[in-house]
């Protein structure tokens, strides 16, 4: 049984194999339909979301999955002191398969340790968010027919932006990648980041402190936007919140094949009027989100063979209706 908990939980070849299934469910929706009959999804999510919950249910919805499951921690028996361990166990004999968002860095990860059905992180903290990433790179892949050589520039809150840390550690393994890292003094990127993951991997990498200084230089603009909820001190988020803009004016100066990225929710670090420009892929980007996810939910329940290594092999559910 496989979990996906970080994103190098999944080698660099399975995330290729993964992203072209997604592609081809993308392609062909209706092959699909029914390939999660019986099967259920649990989403756990102790911390507020629309997309990546949505995005969830809706994915195992068309791959003809059944939804159960909770929005917040107040709406859960951890309102009652219940520990990640308990509910996983319990949850491992309703459903086929957990997705956990959880505001705690690692939950998904003890979850794991206990569950009896595979786990996905869907978020924890300011750590990891392993199916927003494979999103962002099923989008670049997508927009640019492949991920080796690029330069991504980093824009925004790379200290706590949980999305920024997944993706950096999924790019490094993909050849000719330039990072660039810009933000404030205060939202740098974490020196854990930089030294056990971007230094060893020998791609080059620069901090700047201005988004103009370096857009002719990009291939994807990653936008991300300053997080309140990570802050202890409401003057230092107000001080922070409008460090980085994207406006049509900077937009004009990218390359005419530039694509932008954000995870969403956006909140004013890119001004509307950058929506209709054709570089503006954000949008598309949550679109691509749900097939990531129905990729995901058949390859973890081994209903997807030869996309993940040493999986248990069911057969397909094609496979299985005809027994």
């Amino acid at each position: 049984m496989r979990h996906l908990i970080d994103p190098l939980d999944f080698s660099r070849q399975e995330t290729d194999r993964l992203l072209s299934l997604a592609e081809d469910i993308l392609a062909r929706p209706a092959e699909y339909a029914h390939a999660c009959d019986g099967k259920i999804l649990a989403t756990l999510f102790y911390e507020p979301s629309t997309r990546t919950r949505l995005s969830f249910e809706s994915a195992m919805m068309r791959l003809g999955g059944k939804v159960l499951g909770f929005s917040s921690a107040g709406s859960s028996s951890a309102a009652k002191g219940e520990s990640v361990a308990d509910t996983i166990r319990m949850i491992s004999g309703y459903a086929d398969i957990a997705a956990m968002r959880h505001f705690k860095e690692g939950a998904p990860y003890v979850a794991a340790r206990y569950s009896h059905i595979p786990v996905i992180n869907a978020g924890d903290g300011g750590h990891q968010h392993p199916t927003q990433t494979l999103t962002d790179m099923l989008t670049i892949r997508r927009k640019r027919g492949e991920i080796s050589g690029v330069t991504i520039g980093l824009c925004g809150d790379l200290k706590f932006g949980r999305t920024v840390h997944s993706l950096i550690k999924s790019l490094v393994r993909y050849e000719g990648v330039n990072f660039i890292f810009i933000s404030p003094e205060e939202l740098r990127v974490p020196s854990y980041i930089l030294k056990e993951v971007v230094i060893p991997s020998g791609h080059p990498w620069k901090e700047v402190r201005t988004m103009e200084e370096v857009m002719p230089e990009l291939d994807i603009l990653y936008m991300t936007r300053v997080q309140r909820e990570r802050f202890f001190n409401e003057e230092d988020y107000v001080r922070l919140k409008d460090s980085y803009v994207l406006t049509q004016q900077k937009l004009d100066l990218g390359k005419a094949d530039l694509a932008v990225l954000h995870p969403l929710p956006r909140v004013n670090e890119i001004a509307p009027e950058v929506d209709s420009d054709p570089r503006a892929m954000y949008f598309e980007q949550a679109r691509g989100g749900v097939f990531v996810r129905m990729a995901l939910i058949l390859s973890l329940l081994g209903l997807a063979p030869g996309v993940l290594d040493h999986e248990e092999r069911r057969g397909t559910y094609a496979q299985q209706r005809q027994h």
